[in-house]
């Protein structure tokens, strides 16, 4: 049986948050949720809010605001009203594109080291379970909804989870409470108001405790994906390089086949903030590898991109300008906008390093690369072509037409961000113009 002092003794088992805020929709489930917080709002560690959000979907609206805001003042308890565009686009799910707006603002709004508490309980955590199942999903999908997440800034509490449906309508009956009907509610054409009116109401005639087993499998689900993700962060940790950005090939290829998928569905997470679909992770898995080692591979995916080089797989944020092509003039002073992913290129007075300051008597233009471009870096006996020198420093194919190239009366002076040239180099105690260029190398995250 669900009461308010259960709810404390969940609360007293987690860490102390200096305010709790409650996902109030106006709803059966949200209300019980408020009203048991409020029946124990002396004991709670931190102060009791509520936040309510307005997806601008259904005319009664405006109407389940203000119910909201009469129960909130009833309760004492101060409410927050936000307003999202919830409308789903073309091919969107209409679930999907509200929770999403749903979140998306609370995540925003949510004050830091603040708890946001939300009222899903077990018969929504059995309906998620089958929604993943039917969604293909794995184990992490399969885990459903964990009780402690991060949102935002903050902690998201889902501390009805052990709970059914029936607990907290006796709980509403009990204390006589008053809510609101979304009649989206009983729309069987919604996945999964379908599954609640539909599958599991047969389910639960063969079984009765079909929401129970259902909740417990997602907690097993839970476990499994826990221990998959320390075993992919253990790979991933002993391959990647000190920035987490490459991960090494040779290293990564000797994991069974398993735990290359797991642990590079492990790392896309965590530099994504989510893995790309089960389509693109076995083009990364098996394109890639498979290609020519001269061969420069691409997966393309949501902004993202996996590329190889050198035995090394590197993550990238797409580009999507076009390689720059511009000539630009700089007088040498303050800083230069650079088009595309370029970056600021800034230029300081310096002494015994950077350009001479005496060789710059010509125009100064910067440039990209179009090929054939030849340098004398200091300490050189001759002349390199570019192409060498940027394969000596191991920079990817990808990187070198985004890097400036400074020229002083018509010849190649500098590289941004790797070599002076000679004769433009300013000796020891030589007046010279250090150049600092801010570009990350072609969209590197």
């Amino acid at each position: 049986m669900f009461s308010s002092a259960s709810l404390a003794q969940y609360l007293e088992s987690l860490t102390a948050m200096p305010h709790y805020w409650v996902a109030y929709s106006g709803g059966v489930d949200s209300h019980v949720l408020l009203h048991a917080l409020a029946e124990h709002r002396d004991t709670l560690p931190g102060e009791l809010g509520a936040v309510h959000i307005n997806h601008g979907l259904h005319d009664a609206a405006a109407d389940w605001t203000a119910h909201c805001e009469t129960v909130c003042r009833e309760l004492d308890v101060p409410l927050v009203a936000l307003t999202v565009d919830g409308r789903p686009g073309s091919g969107d799910s209409p679930e999907a594109a509200a929770r999403t707006a749903r979140y998306a603002a609370l995540a925003r709004w949510l004050p830091a080291g603040h708890a946001l508490l939300t009222a899903q309980h077990r018969d929504d955590q059995a309906e998620t379970l089958l929604l993943q199942l039917l969604r293909g999903s794995g184990v992490r999908g399969l885990a459903a909804m964990p009780t402690v997440a991060e949102i935002g800034a903050g902690l998201l509490l889902r501390p009805l989870l052990d709970f059914s449906r029936e607990d907290l309508l006796a709980y509403a009956d009990r204390h006589r409470l008053h809510w609101v009907q979304d009649p989206s509610n009983e729309d069987t054409g919604l996945d999964r108001n379908y599954l609640r009116h539909r599958v599991v109401p047969e389910l639960r005639r063969r079984w009765p405790a079909v929401a129970q087993t259902l909740a417990r499998s997602a907690q097993h689900c839970a476990e499994a994906a826990r221990i998959l993700e320390q075993v992919a962060r253990e790979d991933v940790e002993g391959l990647t390089d000190a920035a987490r950005e490459t991960l090494d090939l040779p290293g990564f290829q000797r994991l069974s086949a398993e735990r290359r998928r797991n642990a590079l569905r492990y790392w896309l997470q965590d530099r994504c903030g989510a893995p790309p679909s089960t389509v693109v992770l076995s083009r990364i898995l098996h394109d890639i590898p498979a290609s020519r080692p001269d061969a420069n591979p691409c997966v393309r995916w949501g902004g993202y991109e996996m590329r190889r080089y050198r035995d090394r797989l590197y993550l990238l944020r797409q580009v999507t300008a076009d390689t720059p092509r511009q000539r630009l003039s700089w007088s040498l002073s303050g800083t230069l906008e650079l088009p595309g992913a370029g970056g600021t290129l800034r230029a300081t007075r310096a002494t015994g390093h950077g350009l001479r300051a005496a060789a710059v008597s010509g125009p100064v233009e910067v440039l990209f690369r179009q090929g054939g471009e030849r340098c004398r870096p200091v300490g050189r006996p001759q002349h390199h072509t570019l192409k060498k020198l940027f394969q000596e420093r191991g920079v990817p194919p990808w990187e070198r037409p985004r890097i400036p190239l400074i020229y002083i009366g018509g010849e190649l002076a500098a590289v941004a961000g790797f070599w002076v040239c000679e004769p433009f180099s300013a000796a020891p105690g030589e007046p010279g113009i250090s150049i600092e260029w801010s570009g990350c190398p072609a969209g590197r995250l």
